[in-house]
C-alpha cells in the first residue's frame, strides 16, 4: 500500500514537471528574443521588484510578481542549469510569461514608469511581452516615434 502511494506520488511529480516543461517551451520567446530576454534579465529583476512594491497596482498583479520573485530567489529551477540552452533560459522564460500577464493587467504605463534600463532595453521588453511600443515618453528627451 505504501509503495503504491510513493509510486503514484512520484508519477504525479514527474507528469507535473513534464507539463511545466511543455508550458515553458510553448511560452518561450522565439528566435533572438530569448537572447534579448537574457540580456535584459538584470533590469527585468529590478523592474519586478519595483512593480511588486507599487501599491497602485492590482493586488493580483503584485501577488503574481511576489511569487515570481520568490521563484527567482529559490535555487531550485524547473529545468536544471546543466540542460543545454533551456537550463539557464527557464528563469527568463518564466519572467517573460509573467510579465506578459502583468502588462495585460496593469498596463504598459505602469511598466514604463518602473523600467530601470535603457530605451533599447524597454523596446526589447515590449517585443518580449508582445506589446507594441509606440515610442518613448520618458523624460530623457527622446522625441518618440520618428
Amino acid at each position: 500500500m505504501a509503495v503504491d502511494i510513493l509510486v503514484g506520488g512520484a508519477v504525479a511529480v514527474a507528469v507535473s514537471w513534464v507539463a511545466l516543461l511543455v508550458g515553458l517551451l510553448i511560452v518561450r520567446p522565439k528566435g533572438p528574443l530569448l537572447s534579448e530576454a537574457l540580456r535584459i534579465l538584470p533590469d527585468l529583476v529590478q523592474l519586478l521588484r519595483r512593480l511588486a512594491g507599487d501599491a497602485t497596482l492590482p493586488r493580483g498583479v503584485r501577488v503574481r510578481l511576489g511569487l515570481l520573485l520568490t521563484y527567482l530567489v529559490i535555487p531550485i529551477d524547473l529545468i536544471p542549469d546543466f540542460v543545454p540552452v533551456l537550463g539557464y533560459a527557464d528563469d527568463a522564460i518564466v519572467v517573460v510569461a509573467v510579465l506578459r500577464s502583468v502588462v495585460r493587467r496593469a498596463g504598459l504605463g505602469a511598466v514604463r514608469r518602473h523600467w530601470p534600463g535603457t530605451e533599447d532595453g524597454f523596446v526589447a521588453l515590449c517585443r518580449l511581452t508582445g506589446v507594441r511600443h509606440a515610442g518613448s515618453d520618458r523624460h530623457t528627451g527622446d522625441a518618440g516615434p520618428g
